[in-house]
């Protein structure tokens, strides 16, 4: 359903998808690497760093907000830091982070 009806928003190293709806409770999250972009290892490591990097801001996020968050091919030669920072801009963008936290 997100990849249907949701938003998307691009960054240099990760592309993310939203859906808000207001009745849900806590915050829905997955990930994506493609086949395309490695061997198994490659792709395992790319959803370990996206996992970590929304583990980090997974308190922030307004609760009823459903995430899909997808990897570069950039962005698998990048730093857990470097990705966390960039959702992190993606989401303050788009209103998707509490202030009071």
């Amino acid at each position: 359903m997100i990849f249907r009806t949701g938003t998307r928003i691009n960054g240099e190293l990760v592309r993310l998808l939203y859906l808000r709806d207001a009745t849900g409770e806590g915050v829905k999250f997955g990930c994506a690497v493609g086949k395309r972009q490695g061997k198994a290892h490659t792709r395992n490591r790319g959803r370990r760093i996206l996992r970590e990097a929304f583990r980090t801001l997974s308190e922030r996020i307004i609760s009823g907000t459903s995430i899909i968050l997808l990897l570069s091919d950039k962005g698998l030669t990048a730093k857990t830091k470097e990705i966390a920072r960039e959702l992190e801009r993606l989401l303050s963008r788009k209103k998707l982070l509490c202030s009071h936290v």
